[in-house]
């Protein structure tokens, strides 16, 4: 007898239908799986075979053939493992009902028959939704994950028992309720303030321009100068996550299989601070799977690179698409999967290998070329994309005992969501979210300048020296300073300030 039975396999962060078909034949017993399955498909043979034995049901000693369709797709993953199973017992006459062809079934199985947590769940629901698909079973651990999904019959099990009783009938089960994103953002709390960081005054102006057009920033100084610190303070002035840019992070996070399935939605913006050592595949996503990389599960959060130069000077220059395009492309031979990665870049180093050079405490001990060695890791295409530039010196000994209160992160944040409010309706229709993002057909529509800014940004251009990309990038962060302002023009002063950000890699780099 056939049967068949509907699932869902993954592409990168989107999914597509895979029709489980199920044939029980005559002659030796045999267990055939067909349809380019990968190994842990595969193996799902013995673990379907025990889970039926162990929840007290027939298992077929018959010639049993699994065909994964489309067949000239890779099919990936242990979720295919409920659906598999509960094909065999619907070839096998143990369900007569006709209702299990109205569900997408996912689902991993253990030896006695429990139905584990899955991951994906998120993209594959949400791909599922828009073909069509209405009713899902999934495994009790992910219920929380797809209950952020409105509009859907979502019945969540532990095991493969309880979902044979519900489609038999036997049993009544009742869809899981939908949760409200709004009740849980008392959840999006931090362990940083900066209210804590003392001095640094126009490392935290740079930085909170950074924040509000979603500009990279680079701070440059020697060690225990607060660059880390002020970086893991970054998140706590940025806006809040819209539910949209939560459910694009979930999907990811979920396919990496780091989704906390006891919230079963990522909150807070995600804060990855890859080691120096991280490979590319690591960075950029790949690997036999594929998988999300740093880049990616840093999307609409903070990619923090520490000491920048010690990584990789080809795993640097991987970031340079991804920062333009806001997406990690993974090349295969057989497939390219495209990850979404619109980050925000907050990367530190030192001035040179002792970290002293240009210190007003310490003095350097490098010489020329072991200077030139260590700050030519970083390029000047990968440069040019860094919109802020900051020097960033150890502070003395009267501010780090200071008792007066420094600014707090809640107050920063305020002004942030003002500037980002503007950018909202300032690009509203477009694709564009903040002043990182404008086209240069938009960068000549809000960044006109009058004859003194134009005269000056000229005069920059030349002593500076910098690129039309860097020039373009420098009219972006003043559109943001102008912002913060309140400014519906561009002024002199906002230009000034710009430019200021962008003298520091001419300063060291040539």
């Amino acid at each position: 007898m056939l049967a068949k039975t509907k699932s869902y396999a993954l592409r990168g962060v989107e999914g597509y239908e895979v029709s489980i078909e199920v044939d029980l034949n005559a002659g030796l017993p045999a267990y055939d799986t067909v349809g380019l399955a990968d190994t842990a498909i595969k193996e799902s043979k013995e673990r379907v075979r025990s889970a039926i034995k162990n929840s007290l049901f027939q298992y077929p000693i018959r010639k049993i053939t699994i065909n994964l369709a489309p067949a000239d797709t890779k099919k990936e993953g242990s979720h295919f493992d409920l659906a598999i199973a509960l094909g065999i017992l619907i070839a096998n006459e143990e369900i007569v009902s006709k209702t299990y062809k109205d569900y997408i079934i996912l689902g991993e199985l253990s030896l006695d028959g429990s139905i584990n947590h899955v991951r994906g769940v998120m993209p594959l629901i949400i791909s599922a939704v828009q073909n069509g698909h209405k009713k899902f079973i999934l495994p009790s651990q992910n219920a929380k994950e797809a209950s952020y999904i409105s509009g859907i019959e979502v019945y969540a099990f532990d095991k493969l028992t309880e979902v044979v009783n519900f489609l038999t009938g036997a049993t009544q089960a009742q869809p899981l309720e939908t949760s409200e994103f709004v009740s849980i953002q008392s959840a999006n709390k931090y362990n940083v303030d900066f209210s804590e960081v003392k001095g640094q005054f126009v490392a935290k102006r740079a930085l909170e321009i950074a924040v509000a057009g979603g500009h990279n920033v680079l701070m440059i100084g020697p060690p225990g100068a607060g660059k880390t610190m002020m970086a893991k303070c970054v998140p706590t002035i940025m806006p809040d996550m819209t539910f949209e840019e939560a459910i694009e992070v979930t999907k990811i996070h979920s396919v990496a299989g780091i989704l906390d399935s006891n919230v079963g939605i990522v909150v807070n913006r995600p804060f990855r601070t890859p080691h120096h050592t991280a490979t590319i595949p690591a960075l950029m996503g790949g690997g036999s799977n594929a998988k999300p990389g740093e880049i990616s599960l840093a999307h609409h959060g903070v990619l923090f690179l520490d000491e920048m130069p010690e990584y990789q000077r080809r795993t640097l220059e991987t970031l340079r698409q991804p920062l333009e395009d806001g997406v990690a492309v993974v090349s295969r031979a057989k497939h390219t999967l495209e990850y979404p990665a619109r980050f925000m870049l907050v990367a530190s180093m030192n001035p040179c290998p002792c970290g002293n050079l240009g210190s007003k405490t310490q003095e350097c001990k490098c010489t020329p070329s072991e200077i030139h060695r260590y700050i030519s890791k970083l390029s000047g295409p990968l440069l040019d994309r860094i919109d802020l530039q900051i020097e960033v010196d150890n502070i003395s000994y009267e501010d780090f005992r200071s008792t007066v209160a420094s600014e707090s992160s809640k107050d920063i944040k305020e002004r942030v969501e003002k500037a980002r409010k503007i950018q909202r309706e300032r690009y509203a229709g477009t694709s564009t979210n903040t002043n990182d993002e404008m086209t240069n057909a938009q960068v000549k529509t809000y960044c006109k300048l009058d004859s003194d800014s134009e005269a000056l940004l000229k005069n920059a251009f030349t002593k500076l020296n910098l690129s039309a990309r860097a020039s373009s990038r420098v009219l972006k962060v003043a559109r943001t300073i102008a912002d913060l302002d309140a400014s519906e023009n561009i002024l002199i002063t906002h230009i000034a300030e710009a430019i200021q950000y962008r003298s520091l890699d001419r300063k060291y780099w040539d």
